[in-house]
């Protein structure tokens, strides 16, 4: 039986302003294991990328408990949750977070430089199929270009889990496949275990596991015994 990676028990998440109260989660249990590559599926608001942000140890949970493997990162403290992330955790987001004046190598370089048992950062740009934009900025890259820099940069530093908050959300079709073909080599070639937020029903064919969110809960938990290819996803 796979490792578990992450599992949670009755995570809930409320957000105050003033009088006002949001309930990102209610009660959440759910189990995420090694080496797969999950599918968080949901409209906007359903709580999926609240939970992402509290397993990525950038948030914190009202009330519940969560754990990556035997740690429980909810006991944890900021110090603790600081190096959980910098040793345990790659992100990739909607939006790229280059740094528009440094080179692709040189953005991959800033991870590279604190992490423990890093790639080189030509590597992991070889990686995505970029070894051919080493020097280019920015600017000077497409959309997909650039969030297979930002893929490049959350590998570079060899993590457990790659956790992506609608990686494709801002691409075009097919810049988008481009992206996941990118995000599947590294779930196939390194075993890192790939956590994909998305509202695009489409990618959920490509998953192994796709957990299914409405109202700030699990709806429906699928695991999928054929998988299909990025290119062959209907967008």
């Amino acid at each position: 039986m796979a490792e578990r990676v992450f599992h949670t028990n009755g995570i809930t998440k409320v957000y105050r302003t003033g009088e006002i109260e949001v309930h990102a989660l209610r009660g959440v249990t759910a189990e995420l294991y090694a080496g797969e590559f999950t599918v968080l599926l949901g409209a906007s608001g359903s709580g999926k990328s609240t939970l992402l942000n509290i397993l990525g140890g950038l948030d914190s949970a009202t009330a519940g408990q969560a754990w990556f493997r035997d740690f429980e990162l909810t006991a944890m403290s900021e110090r603790e949750l600081t190096r959980y992330r910098r040793d345990h955790v790659g992100f990739v987001f909607q939006f790229y977070n280059l740094v528009p004046s440094l080179t692709a190598r040189e953005n991959v370089a800033l991870v590279t430089e604190i992490a423990k048992h890093p790639m080189k950062p030509e590597e992991a740009l070889e990686r995505v199929g970029l070894s051919h934009r080493l020097d280019h900025f920015p600017a000077e890259m497409s959309g997909g270009e650039q969030q297979r820099v930002a893929i490049a940069r959350a590998i570079a530093k060899r993590p457990d889990v790659l956790l992506c908050d609608e990686p494709t959300g801002a691409l075009d079709s097919h810049t988008g496949v481009q992206v996941l073909d990118a995000l599947e080599r590294i779930n196939d070639e390194l075993g890192t275990s790939t956590i994909v937020i998305t509202h695009n029903a489409g990618i959920r064919a490509m998953a192994h596991r796709v957990v299914q969110f409405a109202d700030g809960n699990v709806s429906e938990v699928t695991v999928n015994d054929t998988r299909v290819a990025p290119q062959d996803i209907v967008w």
